[in-house]
């Protein structure tokens, strides 16, 4: 044996006895982890999406015991889902998160899978795609207060979401306002004859039936559109139109086969616009709720028109903000997001970007 493979070996037991007796601890940043959540209300849906899911957590670090932290629920947008957060995206996120606890206001966050194979759910229920809003109500809610524990009051149990899931936020806290303390909607989808009328006549006009046909065949057969905003469009459809029970994962679509726009279709789309469902009754919203709507000064689908008018609407009855933040609809995320957090808890609020 000669002296450098001596070497070795030594060099080789000593790392082996650090190992055994002071190991090194290598510590991880801040970040989401993935949690199983399987769903008896998602099981045999329309669409045949699996009914197991992941949701992604976020618990924050070095919480002084006695410390109260608050549980947030976040809503990603159109296509979006949990996984994301488990990736790059997760990592930005939970940076910010992070700084939130260290300043004192430290939160759970939960960011839930929601998606299909259209695309998004809105968070709603529908015959067309399957029911989302029971499924985060009567699941994900109480999964995660069984496995985290409850929060201490409604109060410190929040929505939060962005665009579709700054919309689906809304829609949740309308449907249960006494069990949510506050909501986070960051460009939301609200407003739907100012902010999604012309959005869906560019993108939907001239559908032909036999492309409607491809769209909602069998997932082995479905031929999805290559334009973006047709897929938005139908997505959206399928969450606001669905033809009903006997009809699963079918809709119905805003144009007739001459191209005619469709009045009793749209007027069903607007049954779950948040500012339709305000002029209706303007107490949508608890007192205490505390509701932070904002839309950006470049949003490109227009939430910086629509979510000021639900401000007006709720004002009277509720505690709300609207906040016009710099950019465009998806940038500053973190940033909002964090501003929106310190107004719900009476903090000053932050500067974005």
């Amino acid at each position: 044996m000669g002296p450098a493979f001596s070497y070795r070996i030594y060099g080789f037991l000593f790392f082996a006895f650090l190992a055994k007796f002071a190991p090194i601890s290598v510590h991880a940043a801040p970040h989401f982890e993935p949690v199983p959540i399987s769903s008896r209300i998602l099981q045999g849906n329309p669409l045949g999406d699996p009914s197991d899911r992941r949701l992604a957590v976020f618990e924050p670090e070095h919480v002084s015991p006695g410390t109260p932290v608050s549980t947030v629920y976040y809503l990603p947008g159109y296509g979006g889902s949990s996984e994301d957060f488990l990736g790059a995206w997760g990592g930005r996120f939970s940076a910010m998160l992070q700084s939130l606890s260290d300043a004192g206001n430290p939160l759970l966050v939960v960011v839930v899978d929601c998606r299909n194979r259209w695309g998004g759910s809105q968070y709603i229920n529908s015959a067309a795609q399957g029911n989302y809003a029971d499924y985060f109500l009567e699941e994900v809610v109480p999964f995660v207060e069984r496995r985290f524990g409850a929060p201490i009051s409604p109060r410190r149990r929040l929505l939060a979401g962005h665009s579709s899931g700054g919309f689906g936020a809304l829609r949740l806290a309308m449907m249960q306002p006494q069990n949510f303390g506050g909501v986070v909607a960051l460009s939301p989808d609200t407003d739907f004859e100012v902010t999604h009328r012309e959005l869906v006549s560019r993108g939907a006009k001239h559908v032909s039936s036999r492309q409607l046909a491809d769209y909602k065949a069998p997932i082995d057969r479905m031929i999805s559109p290559t334009s973006g905003l047709l897929q938005l469009v139908l997505g959206l459809s399928a969450a606001y139109a669905a033809k009903g029970p006997e009809r699963p994962g079918d809709f119905e679509w805003v144009y007739d086969d001459e191209g005619h726009w469709r009045e009793d279709v749209w007027k069903r789309w607007l049954a779950e616009d948040p500012v339709v469902i305000a002029r209706k009754d303007p107490r949508v919203f608890a007192p205490k709720q505390r509701i932070y709507l904002d839309g950006a000064e470049h949003d490109s689908f227009g939430a910086q028109k629509g979510a000021p008018v639900l401000r007006d609407l709720v004002a009277p009855y509720t505690q709300v903000e609207f906040y016009e933040s710099p950019g465009g609809h998806s940038d500053y995320i973190e940033q909002r997001f964090a501003r929106g957090i310190d107004w719900v808890f009476g903090q000053p609020a932050r500067v974005v970007p």
